[in-house]
């Protein structure tokens, strides 16, 4: 019989080792999913915007075509945002968009009839819809990456989280801070 409170006790400290391994590999593939959820979220405005932008710049172009250097721009990054498949690379392209975007406005600032066009302002409010979609996704992309890495980073997590295949993720942070420093000015 003394060897029956041993065994209980090493029994007892195996189930309580297993139900926390058990919930906390749980808990990590809820974020995980959470994470890869919200990065989608983040990619369907992403590719909104980029199909909203051809509208956007067909517009433009009947009152300013001489400006080709910006159309190009634009056209650029936009090509940049839809070829961008992790936070890093869309990050470094949604700072070459928002100065992209920057020169498309101030050009069209320059043409009052352009600002009276309908189908300009609505194609305009619709990109400004889209750029506030855009960063409440990054807010809740990233929210969900520093919940998913603290997870990974904590003792006793740590020991063993990565051996599960959990690995910390990316943040979606613009590489370019200075370009979305102010965002593209509309004026209505």
């Amino acid at each position: 019989m003394e060897w029956l409170i041993p065994v209980l006790i090493v029994l007892a400290l195996v189930i309580i080792a297993g139900v926390y391994l058990w919930a906390t590999y749980n808990s990590l593939v809820q974020l995980n999913v959470r994470v890869d959820e919200a990065w989608s979220d983040i990619t369907v405005q992403l590719k909104r915007r980029a199909d909203l932008l051809p509208n956007l710049i067909e517009s433009v172009k009947g009152y300013a075509a001489h400006e080709k250097a910006v159309f190009e721009n634009v056209t650029r990054a936009r090509a940049e945002t839809l070829q961008a498949t992790t936070p890093g690379d869309a990050g470094v392209a949604e700072g070459h968009m928002q100065q992209a975007l920057r020169s498309l406005f101030a050009v069209a600032e320059a043409y009052p009839q352009l600002q009276a066009s309908q189908n300009f302002l609505q194609l305009q409010q619709s990109i400004v819809d889209t750029e506030d979609k855009i960063q409440a996704s990054r807010r809740f992309y990233n929210g969900g990456v520093r919940e998913l890495n603290t997870k990974i980073k904590v003792f006793p997590n740590n020991m063993f989280a990565r051996n599960l295949g959990f690995h910390e993720r990316e943040f979606f942070e613009v590489v370019d801070g200075a370009a979305i420093s102010e965002p593209p000015r509309v004026q209505f």
